[in-house]
């Protein structure tokens, strides 16, 4: 069992950034593949971004490719999702996911575990 517990949201006005973070309980965290996803009001949850097990792979949303980037730091148990040039259409609850695996997964249903959410706002 993973707990991922997430922080870091908030407001900022657009052009901003913010550096979400992900800790994640449990001794097996280097084996997970990790990812962020996003919901907005009246939207279905979307995928922001991915990382596989060792850190060395990454992908993203066209959406997003450029102004965010996802890294993680296994010794400490931690993905974090650094957002620069923020947008008001990027406002969300930012969700983090968590599945064992050493590539990486881009749907909803790939991952086992998930966070309780971030509020992101983006002001215009």
């Amino acid at each position: 069992q993973v707990q991922l517990v997430e922080s870091g949201g908030g407001l900022v006005q657009a052009g901003g950034s913010l550096r979400l973070s992900c800790a994640a309980s449990g001794r097996t965290f280097s084996s997970y593949a990790m990812g962020w996803f996003r919901q907005a009001p009246g939207k279905e949850r979307e995928f922001v971004a991915t990382i596989n097990n060792s850190g060395r792979n990454t992908d993203y949303a066209e959406s997003v490719k450029g102004r965010f980037t996802i890294s993680r730091d296994n010794a400490k148990n931690t993905v974090y999702m650094q957002m620069n040039s923020l947008r008001p259409e990027d406002t969300a609850v930012y969700y983090c996911a968590a599945r064992a695996g050493g590539v990486l997964y881009y749907t909803r249903d790939s991952y086992y575990y998930w966070g309780q959410g971030t509020q992101v706002t983006v002001s215009s």
